[in-house]
């Protein structure tokens, strides 16, 4: 594994991953090795996503068709 330091990092950044970390009862090193990963996935999965066909279904359609499950 490598080893990262961050330069920069703004105060508010900071003082969040801190009181996440507290939160969590985690190191703020491991909440951000975490949410790191998590980005890096959200990124990577970013090209899945895009390649779905959009379907535009309102809301009132999804409305009737559980109503429609329900009334079976």
């Amino acid at each position: 594994m490598r080893t990262l330091y961050l330069r920069n990092v703004p105060d508010a950044v900071a003082a969040a991953l801190e009181e996440m970390a507290s939160a969590e009862s985690m190191s703020v090193s491991a909440l951000a090795v975490r949410e790191l990963g998590a980005a890096v996935a959200f990124r990577r999965n970013r090209g899945v996503l895009d390649s779905v066909p959009r379907i535009e279904v309102g809301l009132d359609d999804i409305v009737d068709t559980v109503r429609e499950g329900r009334d079976r």
